[in-house]
């Protein structure tokens, strides 16, 4: 995405709609830009010269709502087979034979596909297209998902843990998709709600990953039996990955006929080699704030991939034969998450307080790690209830605080990119912690490993602390909040507006509020 898209994504956005304007007999303008300036008198630098756009028709369709759930129901597909094996880790374990380990790789293959795929399939998704992506994404799904029918087996690991592989193939399809349909098929006052429900599509199909495996896969002795209830389980994801895909193929679509907003008005004219993709991660990893968030981000979710992997070994360690429970707690930890996600974007729309929205979370989750870490043994299993769930309602309710304050960190910087490298790093630290706590369980129990995972939360919270917001952008939207701009029904008649903001470009995603 060029500067220039960037600019217009501020400047139109900051207008809205021409209805939203009455006439004015009198003209502010903020800048040296004033009407009746000669346009060759701009500087010659684009970041510090206002620039000229027209304003064009946009329009809402009803089937943008289609668009969002067909999505969100993908992407609730993929994340359910991420947890089918894990979180009934013991039955598998018998079933086909194997150790703990080979276990935790069936979850862990998604962390690691993701990692040398990510920026690859970003630049896909910048040069073909959202639609591409996600009939392909889709059809990794489906294909996965059927390959594994063939795999009740005590036999058949190896071919169990191929469609699981291509399944996490799906996965990379997946994670940056929310932001960028969100932003070519809403509104400027839907465009944040539409994201958050495209994210918890992928955490809705880890509840059902917690929850519903344990019920369709018994923990019985008659090993017919459980090849057949694990059949049962593998051809009722395949089924429903194939409808799914057949609904993509037909209804979805790349963008509307006509944008919802006028920053995608303006967007569509940018020509794609005014973006360089690389000089852009380049930007990135120079950016010390972003960097510091990139490392704190994927300690605290790679802690929370882990937690979720290896749930059922800590569960049925204190409480044998609790299968169903460990599912039912780990159920309660996404669902707790996903009102925590809600609750944090609401706060940050109303507040705009990134920085210290992110560390009063980032601290709490820290504190129910604790909590939940010492009172896991206690032989009381609603108290592991309530912990988890107050672990999960902040440690998940961080989720997309990162992807937000990642946003004002990296601007003008595409989101993909930037949430791109957030995902990267969580899933590098999903391995590692998943590995190691694993082990350290397995030699010193469940307290040691949480305990293990505590350590790197309290890093985590360290490291954000130690974050400075870009005083230049905070300068940006402060005057942006005192001064106003009054623009004559002639003037946007007329088509022909400057922007105001120098040096700063403002995402689609947020409003002109100062940065925490």
């Amino acid at each position: 995405m060029s500067s220039q898209d960037e600019l217009s994504h501020e400047w139109m956005d900051s207008l809205g709609n021409a209805e939203d304007f009455s006439p004015r007999k009198e003209t502010e303008v903020l800048g040296d830009y004033k009407p009746g300036d000669d346009g060759d008198a701009l500087e010659p630098s684009f970041r510090d010269s206002p620039q000229l756009f027209p304003l064009m028709e946009t329009k809402l369709y009803k089937r943008r709502w289609a668009m969002l759930f067909l999505f969100s129901a993908y992407s609730t597909s993929n994340g359910f087979m991420w947890l089918q094996y894990s979180i009934i880790s013991n039955i598998f374990m018998r079933f086909y034979g194997i150790d703990s380990l080979a276990i935790d790789w069936l979850s862990m293959i998604y962390c690691l596909t993701y990692i040398p795929l990510i920026l690859p399939v970003m630049w896909l998704l910048d040069n073909r297209g959202m639609r591409d992506i996600v009939v392909v994404g889709s059809a990794f799904n489906c294909v996965g998902a059927w390959i594994k029918t063939s795999t009740a087996d005590p036999d058949m690991f190896a071919m169990t843990f191929f469609g699981q592989f291509v399944c996490s193939v799906a996965t990379v399809y997946i994670l940056g998709i929310p932001s960028r349909l969100a932003s070519l098929w809403f509104g400027q006052q839907e465009v944040s709600t539409a994201c958050s429900i495209g994210v918890l599509g992928n955490q809705m199909g880890i509840a059902i990953g917690f929850l519903v495996p344990p019920i369709l896969v018994p923990n019985v002795d008659d090993m017919a039996e459980l090849a057949y209830h694990i059949r049962i389980m593998f051809y009722i994801s395949a089924g429903v990955a194939t409808f799914i895909f057949v609904l993509v193929i037909i209804v979805f679509q790349e963008r509307p006929e006509l944008p919802p907003t006028q920053a995608q008005a303006q967007s569509r004219s940018i020509q794609p080699d005014e973006y360089s993709y690389m000089a852009s991660i380049l930007r990135l990893l120079r950016n010390k704030p972003f960097m510091l968030l990139v490392v704190s981000y994927g300690l605290n979710v790679g802690c929370f991939y882990a937690i979720s992997t290896l749930l059922n070994r800590m569960i049925i360690e204190h409480y044998p034969g609790e299968e169903v429970n460990a599912g039912r707690i780990g159920l309660t930890i996404v669902i707790a998450g996903m009102a925590g996600s809600l609750i944090c974007g609401i706060w940050l729309d109303k507040t705009k307080t990134y920085k210290q929205t992110t560390l009063v979370v980032y601290i709490l989750s820290l504190v129910g790690m604790l909590i939940y870490a010492f009172t896991l043994n206690l032989g009381h299993l609603w108290v592991v209830f309530v912990t988890a769930g107050a672990l999960g309602f902040f440690m998940t309710g961080y989720l997309p605080l990162g992807f937000e304050f990642a946003v004002e960190l990296t601007y003008p910087e595409s989101e993909g990119t930037s949430s791109g490298l957030l995902n990267c790093s969580a899933q590098i630290f999903g391995i590692i912690f998943t590995i190691s706590q694993g082990k350290i369980i397995d030699k010193w129990g469940t307290l040691a490993g949480n305990i293990f995972l505590c350590f790197f939360l309290l890093i985590g919270t360290v490291m954000t602390g130690l974050i400075k917001s870009d005083l230049r952008r905070q300068k940006a939207n402060l005057q942006t909040e005192v001064q106003t701009v009054s623009v004559s029904t002639s003037q946007i008649r007329g088509g022909i507006f400057t922007s105001p903001w120098r040096g700063s470009v403002l995402n689609p995603f947020q409003t002109c509020a100062p940065l925490c």
